[in-house]
C-alpha cells in the first residue's frame, strides 16, 4: 500500500505522541482483506468433517480469522482442509483437486487419520494411505482424534 509521508513529519510526530492518519481508498482495503484471508476447500472425508463443520459455526466462527467462506470448486480456493481417513480411492481426487487450485495453496492435515493413517494403520492392511503428506504437501498438521474446533482455529492462525 502506497502512502505519501514525509519522514521529517513522521518522525516529529513521533516524538510529541501525535497519531497519525492514513488514507486509503475501500479498493486498496479491500485487497488487503483479500490478500490476508485464506478460502478453504469444502473437503471433509470422516468424523474430523464434524470438527471442521463445528469450527465455522456460530461457537467458533471462523469468519473472525477470515476463514469463513468455504468453496465448493477448487479453483476458488487457496486452503485444503484434508479432516479424516484418506482411502486410496480417494487419492488420485485429492491430488487432482489439489493441482486445480491457484497458487499459492496451503494443506491442513486434520486429525490422526489424515496425519499418519489413524486407528486404521497395522500390518497388512492396504486400503489406507497413511498419512496425506504422501500425496500432497500438508503445511500444518493438527492432531487429535478427532481434534476440537479450537485446534482447527490454533492450525490456521499458526499457518497465517
Amino acid at each position: 500500500m502506497e502512502m505519501n509521508v514525509n519522514p521529517q513529519q513522521a518522525a516529529a510526530h513521533q516524538k510529541d505522541g501525535l497519531m497519525g492518519v492514513v488514507f486509503a481508498s475501500l479498493e486498496k482495503l479491500l485487497n488487503i482483506g483479500r490478500a490476508n484471508s485464506l478460502w478453504p476447500l469444502t473437503f471433509g472425508l470422516h468424523c474430523c468433517a464434524i470438527e471442521m463443520m463445528a469450527a465455522s459455526a456460530s461457537r467458533f466462527d471462523l469468519d473472525r480469522f477470515g476463514a469463513g467462506v468455504f468453496r465448493g470448486s477448487p479453483r476458488q480456493a487457496d486452503l485444503m482442509i484434508v479432516a479424516g481417513t484418506v482411502s486410496r480411492k480417494m487419492a488420485p481426487r485429492i491430488k487432482m483437486l489439489y493441482d486445480q487450485m491457484p497458487a499459492p495453496k496451503y494443506v491442513i492435515a486434520m486429525g490422526g487419520c489424515a496425519m499418519w493413517g489413524g486407528p486404521y494403520q497395522y500390518d497388512g492392511q492396504y486400503a489406507i494411505i497413511e498419512g496425506v503428506d504422501r500425496i500432497v504437501p500438508a503445511d500444518v498438521h493438527v492432531p487429535g482424534c478427532p481434534p476440537r474446533p479450537e485446534g482447527l482455529i490454533e492450525g490456521l492462525l499458526s499457518s497465517a
